[in-house]
């Protein structure tokens, strides 16, 4: 027989299996998929509503001061709505599933609720940078539902009916949220630095994250950072981002090394042209971080032949657009200073 997974979970499946193909490839591990993310949307809530239910969420007034990740998240959602709109003007259902499922997990699960901690739980945050990130995540959740209520009508509505009361909306006993406007796009919350800004903060974390992956150190272990080749933005990012990377990363300090100065031996991230080191001292198995070099070059290696082989084909450069000619050099020139970096961080290591 066929396992029962509920019925948003086969709404929205059907959904994004509508494409503009005429044949539709039934797969129960799609079902099952989107019952997973129907878990996802009603565990993100309980956090949500665990941090504001019997908090001050501004819906009553008092100052509301936004973070950086209060601004992205709200900034996100407004890109979001953008895309689909067009992906339902378009008839595209299947891509208006893909959007918002995107977002939903991604962006405000996996990223945004870890983003909130650093003020919730900081007893150096003041009461209006706590209001008003309770105040997002209340707002934006709510948002949320309304927007996947027509794919998932019934998970939304038993969520919505505990969201709404602590929300800016004008909420009375027994309103619908099938009755509510859909969201629209707010363009005063849209702000192309801030998405720029997190996705600097994610890739910083991701990198410390990695090497931390990598090297076998320990999620909880304090690890102090060094910085080189730090640009005039990147200081400025750092600056608005600290108490994000600090306590998301793990770093107990953040030192940027002035031009020319030495640094350890260390294990490196790269996010633009700054380098992230972790100093091996006493954290390094340093055979098993040759191999992860060696792994990683192996890699830019192939990505390198790729790239040349491309640009020295006749027939590609004298057929695509110069623009993607020119996307293939910059790709080739990433790859090729990324190589050159590890290639002298592995002789570093080697030497040790």
């Amino acid at each position: 027989g066929i396992h029962a997974y509920g019925t948003d979970a086969l709404r929205f499946t059907f959904a994004a299996m509508a494409s503009t193909s005429r044949d539709i490839n039934f797969d129960m591990g799609r079902v099952e998929g989107y019952r997973n993310f129907c878990n996802k949307i009603w565990n993100a809530s309980r956090f949500v509503l665990m941090n504001t239910e019997t908090e001050d969420t501004g819906r009553d007034g008092g100052e509301l001061v936004l973070s950086l990740a209060d601004k992205w998240i709200w900034a996100q959602f407004q890109q979001t709505l953008v895309e689909f709109e067009k992906a339902l003007a378009d008839y595209r259902f299947d891509i208006a599933a893909q959007t918002v499922y995107e977002f939903t997990w991604n962006q405000f699960c996996d990223w945004y609720l870890e983003l909130t901690k650093p003020v919730l739980n900081n007893d150096a945050s003041s009461d209006a940078e706590k209001r008003g990130t309770r105040h997002t995540l209340i707002n934006v959740l709510e948002s949320l539902l309304r927007l996947l209520h027509p794919l998932m009508p019934f998970i939304t509505e038993t969520i919505w009916e505990r969201v709404a009361p602590l929300s800016a909306l004008d909420f009375n006993a027994g309103d619908s949220i099938m009755v509510q406007p859909f969201p629209a796009v707010d363009a005063a919350k849209q702000d192309e630095q801030v998405l720029a800004d997190i996705e600097w903060v994610k890739r910083f974390i991701v990198g410390i994250r990695n090497i931390r992956g990598e090297m076998d150190i320990a999620p909880s272990k304090p690890l102090p950072a060094l910085l080189r080749n730090v640009s005039s933005e990147d200081e400025r990012r750092l600056g608005i981002s600290r108490t994000f990377i600090d306590r998301l990363a793990r770093l107990e300090s953040t030192t940027v090394l002035k031009e020319g100065e030495e640094a350890p031996a260390s294990a490196a991230a790269v996010v633009g042209e700054m380098e992230i080191l972790i100093p091996m001292a006493g954290l390094i198995d340093k055979e098993a971080e040759l191999a992860r070099i060696a792994k990683a070059m192996g890699k830019l290696e192939q990505d390198v032949a790729r790239f040349k082989g491309k640009l020295s084909n006749e027939k590609f450069v004298s057929n695509a657009p110069e623009a993607v000619i020119e996307k293939e050099k910059a790709k080739l020139a990433d790859s090729e200073s990324q190589l050159a970096r590890l290639k002298a961080q592995h002789e570093t290591i080697a030497a040790l």
